[in-house]
């Protein structure tokens, strides 16, 4: 029987699941480097929307699966941060007034006109894992956010170098995030790697973020073919 990984090599695997993130598509890339049309940003900020909304909805299925109540403590943080406390507080919240401020209405964000099927089948089926699969596989798919916080610098500055026609104040769910995802992901990696002792258990934490890597992959596939300028 193949044995269990040391903590220190199972936390290797799971961070070399980097070079699978999202940062590397080719769509990512373009933006980053300044090559996105009006329309293409657009087109990412109504999609991606979708994504942001049903974040909540995850951090929920697992909140109802979660045994451990200091776990739950913390990470219903999570759901507060995005959905706020307060009528115009939190991430949805901000993620609309970029949608406004790339000049997108909110009526046509909410209510998905311009949402993709690649795009809400790969969400659902993000939200549908973490409510049907163990919770601590739940936890292990949300550790993306291992990579998210360079992903957000690099991001917020392409946006402040290329694409002067933002807003900068309204680019403001980057700046959250540049702080809130290593707090959420160190958080993560401290459940499973505590939970994930065994082979199987390894195996399945990593079966789990490979599946949330395929997730945000296949998204930007879908708004890659629909905006993207190779079209």
């Amino acid at each position: 029987m193949t044995a269990a990984l040391a903590p220190g090599d199972f936390e290797e695997a799971l961070r070399a699941h980097a070079k699978h993130y999202h940062h590397q598509h080719p769509f990512h890339r373009r933006m980053n480097d300044g090559g996105s049309s009006r329309e293409e940003i657009r087109g990412w900020v109504a999609n991606r929307f979708y994504y942001q909304a049903n974040i909540p909805r995850k951090d929920g299925a697992i909140l109802s699966s979660c045994p451990d109540r200091e776990i739950r403590r913390r990470w219903v943080q999570r759901i507060i941060d995005h959905d706020g406390t307060t009528e115009g507080s939190g991430g949805i919240e901000s993620w609309l007034r970029l949608g406004e401020a790339v000049g997108l209405t909110r009526e046509e964000i909410e209510d998905e006109r311009h949402l993709l099927p690649g795009v809400r089948f790969a969400v659902d089926a993000y939200v549908t894992f973490t409510r049907t699969r163990p919770w601590v596989e739940a936890v292990a798919s949300s550790l993306t956010e291992l990579f998210a916080p360079d992903l957000m610098a690099d991001r917020l500055a392409a946006f402040e170098r290329h694409y002067t026609w933002i807003d900068p104040r309204e680019l403001a769910y980057f700046r959250s995030r540049i702080t809130q995802a290593p707090r959420d992901s160190e958080h993560g990696l401290e459940v499973v790697r505590k939970h994930c002792i065994t082979p199987e258990t390894q195996a399945a934490a990593l079966a789990a973020l490979s599946f949330k890597c395929d997730v945000l992959w296949s998204m930007l596939d879908a708004i890659d073919q629909a905006y993207g300028t190779h079209r």
